[in-house]
C-alpha cells in the first residue's frame, strides 16, 4: 500500500544582497594580492583588537578586586551565610562576568566575520542558522 510521493522541488534564486565588486575582492583574496592581503590583515587586526578589549576589561575588574580587598579590608569582616563576601565575590560573582564576556567576545567576532564574508561577497560563509 505505497502512496505515490510527488518528486521534491528545490527552489533557489539570487543572493538577496550583492555588494558591487565583492567577486573581485574575493579573488583578490584567492590570489594572495597585496589588496587581498590587506582585507585579510584588516580583519585579524579587528579580531585582535577585541580581543585585547576583552582582555583590558578582564584585567580591569577581575585585576581591580585584590586593591579593592586591600583598600577595604573591612569587607573581610561580613559574613552573608556564614561565608565572607570577598570569597562570595571572588567564587560566585567573578565566574558569571567571565561568561557573559566569553559570550559576548564570541558574538562581536562572528559579527566580524560575518561583516568580512559580506565585504568579499560570499553571502553563505558568514551566516548562522
Amino acid at each position: 500500500m505505497s502512496q505515490d510521493r510527488p518528486e521534491r522541488v528545490r527552489v533557489t534564486g539570487p543572493p538577496r544582497r550583492q555588494v558591487p565588486g565583492s567577486r573581485a575582492r574575493a579573488r583578490e583574496i584567492d590570489a594572495e594580492t597585496p589588496v587581498g592581503s590587506l582585507y585579510v590583515a584588516s580583519l585579524v587586526g579587528e579580531q585582535l583588537r577585541l580581543a585585547l578589549r576583552t582582555v583590558g576589561v578582564v584585567l580591569v575588574l577581575v585585576g581591580s578586586l585584590p586593591l579593592v580587598f586591600h583598600l577595604a579590608p573591612r569587607l573581610a569582616e561580613h559574613e552573608l551565610l556564614g561565608v565572607s563576601v570577598t570569597w562570595l565575590v571572588l567564587g560566585f560573582l567573578v565566574y558569571p562576568l567571565f561568561c557573559f564576556l566569553g559570550w559576548r567576545y564570541i558574538r562581536s567576532a562572528e559579527a566580524n566575520e560575518r561583516d568580512f564574508s559580506d565585504l568579499v561577497g560570499d553571502p553563505g560563509a558568514g551566516s548562522t542558522p
